[in-house]
């Protein structure tokens, strides 16, 4: 009686095991995934390509850019653009809000502000776990970026957007050096909100 009564305590422990694994699995990845199951990271690579082509068209009027480097991890992506328009410190908070609207109304979730003179920055979240930002660096150029989630190993292309200026080889990309009347101005936009996360 006692090794039947242990079997059976042996079996049900392994099935509960079991299913709470496969419960946990399967769980875990539609949490993680969302949308991004069957992507591998050609994919994703496109796909943070499209996210960054619709948050540049957002910025009216336009700005000229170029792509930066790709980065590829194990199961990731990085994609990064520089901004080539000349953005004043004195515009640049109405920029950043320009690209919080947006990305608030295409659903992202703001992460981050980071709410310094000369770095300013702001980080969001799209809803299928793509991390997205814009950070002012070196002489005030702004640099895009979206990183994807853990998705299939794949090789990755290099982007097929075409810049909307010069397509500067890597390491040559000059610091911004392109003048709008409205970006470049050297005084505040009226009522222009900055970031308010």
């Amino acid at each position: 009686m006692k090794h039947v009564t242990r079997a059976i305590h042996t079996a049900v422990s392994a099935a509960l095991v079991a299913a709470l694994l496969g419960g946990c699995t399967i769980i875990g990845g539609s949490e993680k995934s969302g949308g991004t199951a069957a992507m591998d990271m050609q994919d994703a690579a496109e796909h943070a390509d499209a996210m960054l082509d619709t948050t540049i068209k957002a910025v009216v009027p336009e700005i000229q850019w170029t792509h930066h480097n790709t980065t590829t991890g194990s199961c990731d992506v990085s994609r990064r653009r520089k901004v080539m328009t000349i953005i004043s410190d004195e515009r640049r908070g109405s920029f950043l809000g320009v690209i919080e609207r947006f990305w608030k109304e295409s659903g992202y979730k703001i992460t981050a502000v980071r709410k310094s003179v000369d770095r300013p920055a702001i980080f969001a979240e799209s809803p299928d776990g793509f991390g997205i930002s814009l950070v002012f660096g070196h002489a005030g150029q702004a640099v895009f970026e979206v990183a994807t989630p853990c998705v299939q190993q794949s090789e990755v292309a290099e982007p097929t957007t075409k810049p909307n200026g010069p397509a500067y080889p890597l390491g040559k990309i000059p610091t911004p050096n392109v003048r709008s009347d409205f970006w470049s101005a050297e005084t505040p936009v009226p009522g222009s909100p900055s970031p308010s996360s």
